[in-house]
């Protein structure tokens, strides 16, 4: 290794969505960086929907931005189409979904990545690791140029060995028009990575001027939607609608008879699909009994013609994607600009990596994205964030940033990686979090930005103004509780007039705000009340009041967590040691290796028992240790 022309505290392979927040925290941070892409126009490429968020993704977003990521703030500069979902329900399930101007979105991240002081773009294929006393050293590219790097970080989404399916036709591809990573593939084949095969896929876009949209129904954007980020003053006005489709019996009919031709159904693909994001042919197929399936089609940007027909993916040739597009109201006329298809690429099964996502097999790699087994452009930013912010912390000697799963939704996911695994593609749910009622999307400044400050990730000046922000939610919370509330005639023609419940006991502003029908500022009719004009502020003292009880009720189950959390596990402990325990379970232990308590507790199979069996063990060991130590001493 003569040629050390190009040395580099970090490299990042990909250039994806995992890569760009991977890279731009390693160069903000202060670590030479450098960031390879097969192809750099590809950079942040919205290679499926034109949209980010969604249920339990906004909240990934809105963390991500509170920790000094981007995706936030190039979203709110590139949307043109806003959504709160579950707006009806309550804000523990509040997710913001953004649609997007793709190709506006990309070069916007392009421009950022480009132009971000400390980091280095290129455009090659990365072909090896360079490995020397199990730690990596650098890597390789096509040319077998050689890249020295302290650090490296594998960003590399559907490209590894990466297979198009259309009917029969198979296209070796990480995208569709894209060259597959084969060398890297088979590389970490070589080293000895537990590699799996994995499926997704993506629907056809048509051609606006062949869609009848008055046969649809339009839904618009939301009047006034929120930023993702905290640091945007105004969002752009331009919008496009979405309107909504469905299946139709015909439709059905097409994909029943014509099934074999589907590579998913005749044995082809091998990779593992999602549950909760099926193809149109197993939507068809494993719910016969369903008359139709919702369409909803997307602009993909202000100056394309491309739609994105969201509910219509499937992987069957060309003339039967037709047939199926034309079989569906409002479609009729349409005209596919590009097929659907399905995908098949290698993924490392995650329970390889530490929490940090460094892999446990070669010291100094981390991996991020969809190489652990993840689906969608947010999980995998989020990731991409954090193996950053670690591999940092690595090459300065600083702590490893570690959450745990009360204070983020990107702790909920790391951790769900590397103590659970997966066995189809993960995808963020409100319902992985237990503790979503404190993990809000509207308080992820409030509970990270602070983290972010001391990664060097967050400007100071925002710091000190959202705990300006922070002390006037306090003080509001306060004074509603110091203003009294008589329940006399005229406070309950008050409340008629609201149309809540008369009051028959003493009470103050912070009880009557805790009615469900009641808001902040419908109790401006009421003695001591205070107009707050900061609406960031006045929203979290109607959550924090009105959720009060739930709130602590999480709060002490998190105290129980963090208790587990503290006590730490021997990393080398022998699991094959502890009687009793079944094989399974020593074979899960000793390939996970839980850190702590709380960890080894969350590993599938594991019961009161077994973990009893492993303390009393750990406990015995320590002991008879302390006793040889004590018995050196006087020798």
């Amino acid at each position: 290794m003569e040629n050390l022309t190009d040395n580099y505290d970090v490299a990042v392979i990909g250039g994806g969505h995992a890569g760009c927040e991977a890279a731009l925290a390693c160069a903000r941070m202060g670590c030479r960086t450098i960031m390879f892409n097969i192809n750099l126009d590809s950079i942040a490429l919205m290679s499926c929907n034109p949209a980010i968020g969604g249920l339990a993704k906004g909240q990934l977003v809105k963390e991500i931005d509170a920790l000094g990521g981007e995706m936030g703030k190039v979203t709110d500069k590139t949307a043109v189409h806003f959504r709160m979902l579950n707006a009806s329900k309550g804000p523990a399930v509040h997710s913001s979904r953004m649609q997007c101007d793709k190709q506006l979105y990309r070069l916007t991240m392009k421009a950022v990545v480009e132009n971000q002081p400390n980091l280095y773009v290129r455009q090659a294929m990365i072909e090896s690791l360079v490995i020397e006393d199990g730690k990596v050293i650098g890597v390789l590219d096509q040319s077998e140029h050689f890249y020295g790097a302290k650090k490296v970080i594998i960003t590399t989404g559907t490209f590894l060995n990466g297979l198009v399916h259309v009917g029969v036709s198979q296209i070796p591809s990480g995208r569709a028009g894209e060259l597959a990573s084969i060398g890297l593939a088979n590389n970490l084949k070589q080293l000895g990575f537990d590699i799996g095969r994995m499926k997704t896929g993506t629907p056809p876009r048509l051609r606006a001027s062949s869609i009848d949209f008055s046969r649809l129904e339009r839904q618009d954007s939301d009047p006034d939607p929120q930023p993702f980020s905290f640091t945007t003053k105004a969002l752009r006005t331009e919008r496009l609608p979405s309107y909504f489709s469905a299946t139709s019996a015909e439709t059905h009919r097409i994909i029943r008879e014509n099934i074999q031709h589907s590579p998913l159904y005749s044995g082809i693909i091998k990779g593992v699909s999602a549950r909760y994001c099926p193809s149109l042919e197993d939507k068809v197929m494993r719910f016969g009994e369903r008359e139709s399936h919702p369409v909803v089609l997307e602009h993909e940007g202000l100056d394309t013609q491309e739609v994105y027909a969201k509910g219509l993916g499937n992987c069957l040739p060309l003339e039967m994607q037709y047939k199926i597009v034309h079989s569906v109201k409002g479609l009729e006329q349409a005209e596919i600009m590009r097929p659907a298809y399905a995908i098949e690429y290698d993924f490392v099964q995650p329970t390889q990596l530490k929490p940090t996502l460094e892999t446990k097999l070669v010291d100094g790699l981390y991996l991020a994205g969809q190489i652990n087994g993840t689906s969608g452009y947010e999980e995998a930013a989020g990731q991409g964030l954090w193996a950053g912010i670690n591999a940092v912390c690595a090459v300065q000697g600083a702590p490893a940033f570690i959450l745990d799963r009360s204070e983020a939704y990107i702790a909920v996911m790391v951790d769900d990686l590397v103590t659970r695994g997966v066995d189809e593609p993960y995808r963020m749910f409100t319902s992985r979090a237990e503790y979503r009622l404190i993990l809000r999307e509207d308080n992820a400044t409030i509970r990270l930005m602070g983290k972010g400050c001391e990664l060097g990730l967050i400007d100071r000046v925002h710091y000190l103004d959202l705990q300006d922000r922070i002390k006037k939610i306090e003080q509001g919370i306060e004074h509603l509780k110091a203003s009294s509330i008589k329940p006399t005639a005229e406070t309950n023609e008050k409340l008629a007039a609201l149309n809540s419940p008369p009051l028959n006991n003493h009470t103050t502003l912070h009880g009557l705000l805790k009615r469900y029908e009641l808001s902040y500022d419908k109790l401006a009719v009421f003695p001591g009340w205070q107009p707050q004009p900061d609406s960031f502020v006045k929203q979290q003292i109607e959550i924090e009041t009105k959720y009060e009880g739930y709130i602590k009720r999480q709060f002490d189950a998190v105290k129980k967590l963090k208790e587990q959390e503290k006590k730490k596990l021997p990393p080398d402990f022998d699991y094959d040691c502890v009687p009793g325990l079944s094989n399974e379970l020593k074979a899960k232990l000793t390939k996970i290796a839980p850190q702590t308590l709380g960890q080894m507790e969350r590993i599938p199979g594991m019961t009161e028992g077994a973990i009893s069996a492993v303390l009393i063990m750990m406990k015995r060991q320590e002991l008879s240790g302390n006793s040889k130590k004590e018995k050196d001493k006087t020798i």
